[in-house]
């Protein structure tokens, strides 16, 4: 009977903890997803006298035909799986060094954190001036080469979208980077061992031990940044501002100006909730990705 009750007290906890997350979810992303898709369905301009008049879906539609919504979604997506394909490279390189034993390893694990924690726009500014055309050190360094042009990094489109790549890659790569750490920390080297013995060499360790064990922290990791590479904002701001002519536009500034600058609130609601629905279909494939791999480690195990 006591365990009995300990064991009622006990699930009576669990869900009285349950229900305060999904209350604690639901005033953060429910609440403000439903009022965005109501505002969505209303002509709302702050910036006329007119009252906001119920428009149905008319600004869906209107998003359909929108080739700038369109283009802003081509610049996201291709500064997002550019961003995190040489994150997740560069990451894995790194958490394989720092996975070493060497001496001054605990230093150089805390160093490489230091671009993760610096803020966002400060380093957005640093990376400005980085590829500034006149005064920056990317093309002081073109200069040294024979034979190479300097480039005008921030005023041509697509050097501008490689100078804004480069500047996510250095400031996130750190976090792929501990993610995979901590996943490589937790295979125990008897594998790796035996499978030498076996006459295995490092590169197929890696391809048939490292690399299977590693899979859910990678998708977790790839989870994580995929959304918030999707919703870059303040970088994008600081560095290029969308510019040249909207070549660096991302999906974040466009709803912003919508939002702030054209006082269009409907539309830019409208803009949320679809922007919102493609993370949630991006979550749940990786999310059932990584179920799937769980199944099948378990299994191999």
């Amino acid at each position: 009977m006591k365990q009995a009750s300990i064991r009622q007290r006990e699930i009576r906890t669990g869900w009285l903890l349950t229900l305060l997350a999904i209350l604690i979810l639901l005033m953060v992303f429910a609440y403000p997803i439903g009022r965005a898709f109501w505002l969505s369905l209303f002509n709302q301009n702050l910036g006329t006298e007119l009252q906001p008049e119920f428009a149905g879906f008319a600004n869906y539609a209107r998003l359909v035909g929108d080739g700038r919504f369109w283009q802003s979604m081509w610049h996201t997506t291709v500064f997002t799986l550019s961003s995190i394909a040489l994150e997740l490279v560069l990451g894995m390189a790194i958490a394989l060094v720092l996975n070493q034993a060497f001496f001054g390893r605990g230093l150089v694990r805390t160093a490489a954190l230091i671009p993760w924690a610096l803020p966002t726009a400060v380093m957005g500014l640093a990376w400005a001036w980085i590829f500034n055309d006149q005064f920056g050190v990317a093309n002081d360094i073109l200069r040294l080469l024979p034979a190479v042009e300097p480039i005008t990094w921030l005023g041509e489109p697509i050097p501008a979208m490689i100078a804004l790549i480069a500047a996510d890659v250095w400031k996130t790569t750190p976090f792929f980077a501990i993610i995979l750490l901590a996943g490589l920390q937790s295979i125990s080297k008897d594998l790796y061992e035996a499978h030498a013995i076996d006459g295995a060499t490092p590169v197929q360790s890696f391809v048939q031990i490292t690399l299977p064990l590693l899979t859910p922290q990678i998708l977790i990791a790839l989870l994580f940044r995929f959304a918030q590479a999707f919703g870059i904002f303040d970088l994008v701001l600081v560095m290029t501002g969308g510019g040249p002519a909207n070549a660096t536009e991302m999906i974040s500034l466009y709803i912003y100006d919508t939002v702030r600058r054209y006082l269009d609130f409907g539309y830019g609601a409208a803009l949320v909730v679809v922007t919102f629905l493609l993370l949630i279909l991006a979550v749940a494939i990786v999310g059932f990705l990584l179920s799937k791999t769980r199944i099948n480690v378990l299994g191999d195990q």
